[in-house]
């Protein structure tokens, strides 16, 4: 593989393995464990003396295609594939820690993401702050001489905050801790979160990696050493793994991923556009908009916009669920990166199990609603909005 490749290449042919077979498509190898030529042949095998696979719990042909293909795309030395996103996250997190440390967190997170690092952590002795992640002064006064891990999203979800991830890289540095950084919302195209001084990134490959609502997974990547001293253990013992059939799903959804998230950008700029000349409409935030308050930084570490817009209706939960009912074409669900539309009331699905308090500090009203655009022609898209809008009591 070339390393000249550029991220579309990359995408169709990054970690070929191929079979005796010669094979076009890559193999699924559904199978639990290997088998070895002799007695010292696993004995090498399992002391590291000879490279091979053991035990689909560790690793398979299938998934390690997967990862060396994420590796291709993010950067990354080396990767480990997850069962789900929050496997990922969780694993990224808690293989580094020990009872005693101390996590600074972003406070806007994905709920699920948000329950581990201040309820689940904490169980195990682990700290934790959470900070409004837009000012870098918050991390920094948060840092206490236990820190070790910093933890964010960005853009965030849901409503698309982008966090200076060089500067927070910066400060993590100073004290030897870690940034790890969920990248879904940017994708691996729109973002290098390792280019910017972060040291982990995860995703949710149940988003756009896959990218068709067929399955579940997730991938932490980072460098090789990391890697080989915190995530190998943990991902061997614990068993987070994924299966190999989704590793080829995946596999298969990543090879249309810049077609896809191109589309999916286009149709969310259009519709930002749109929703933010509606009299109905609070408000708009979409990181490829001037009027974004992070613009600044989204220029200097995001090479595009997003799938995903924010917006607030002025008639409250009322008014975003008489939008849902009446959309045709854009589809209720909490999921997200769909070649499908889909919209999402957060303060009833993703987010309410956060407090009135904890979801009015991350701006997330009842008139809240996060759109994940999809690959569908762009006026049918708008002429669907313009068509259920007029059912909204302002």
């Amino acid at each position: 593989m070339s390393k000249t490749w550029r991220p579309a290449t990359q995408l169709v042919h990054g970690g070929t393995l191929r079979s005796q077979y010669g094979e076009t498509s890559e193999a699924i190898y559904l199978t639990q464990g290997f088998v070895y030529d002799t007695s010292e042949a696993a004995e090498a095998r399992f002391k590291g003396e000879t490279d091979g696979f053991i035990y689909a719990r560790y690793g398979s042909p299938t998934n390690d295609m997967f990862e060396k293909r994420m590796c291709a795309l993010e950067g990354a030395e080396d990767a480990r594939a997850t069962a789900s996103g929050m496997a990922a996250v969780t694993a990224a997190i808690l293989c580094q820690l020990k009872a005693g440390d101390h996590i600074v967190a972003a406070r806007a997170l994905f709920g699920s993401c948000r329950w581990v690092v201040e309820t689940l952590a904490p169980k195990y002795g682990i700290d934790c702050t959470l900070v409004d992640g837009r000012d870098l002064a918050n991390w920094e006064k948060a840092i206490t001489p236990k820190t070790k891990v910093f933890f964010l999203e960005s853009p965030t979800n849901p409503t698309l905050e982008v966090i200076d991830i060089a500067g927070v890289a910066r400060l993590a540095n100073q004290i030897g801790a870690k940034v790890v950084v969920d990248n879904v919302f940017a994708t691996p195209l729109f973002q290098k979160p390792l280019e910017l001084g972060a040291h982990i990134v995860v995703y949710s490959a149940t988003k756009h990696i896959d990218g068709q609502g067929r399955c579940l997974g997730g991938v932490v990547l980072s460098d090789k050493a990391w890697i080989d001293e915190n995530l190998h253990d943990y991902f061997r013992h614990t068993g987070p793994a994924m299966s190999p059939f989704n590793a080829w799903t995946l596999l298969k959804g990543i090879e249309t991923l810049p077609l896809r998230v191109k589309q999916q950008t286009q149709n969310a700029a259009k519709i930002a556009d749109f929703l933010a000349e509606q009299g109905k409409v609070a408000k708009v935030i979409y990181p490829g908009r001037k009027d974004h308050p992070q613009a600044d930084i989204i220029a200097k570490q995001m090479s595009g916009g997003s799938t995903l817009v924010c917006f607030e209706l002025k008639g409250g939960k009322e008014a975003a669920f008489a939008l849902q009912n009446a959309l045709e074409i854009v589809k209720i669900s909490n999921n997200l990166g769909d070649s499908k539309s889909l919209i999402t009331h957060p303060a009833t699905t993703t987010h309410k199990n956060l407090t009135d308090e904890a979801r009015a500090e991350l701006g997330i009203s009842a008139g809240t609603v996060r759109l994940s655009a999809g690959i569908e022609d762009t006026d049918d898209l708008i002429e669907d909005f313009a068509k259920a809008l007029p059912k909204v009591s302002a």
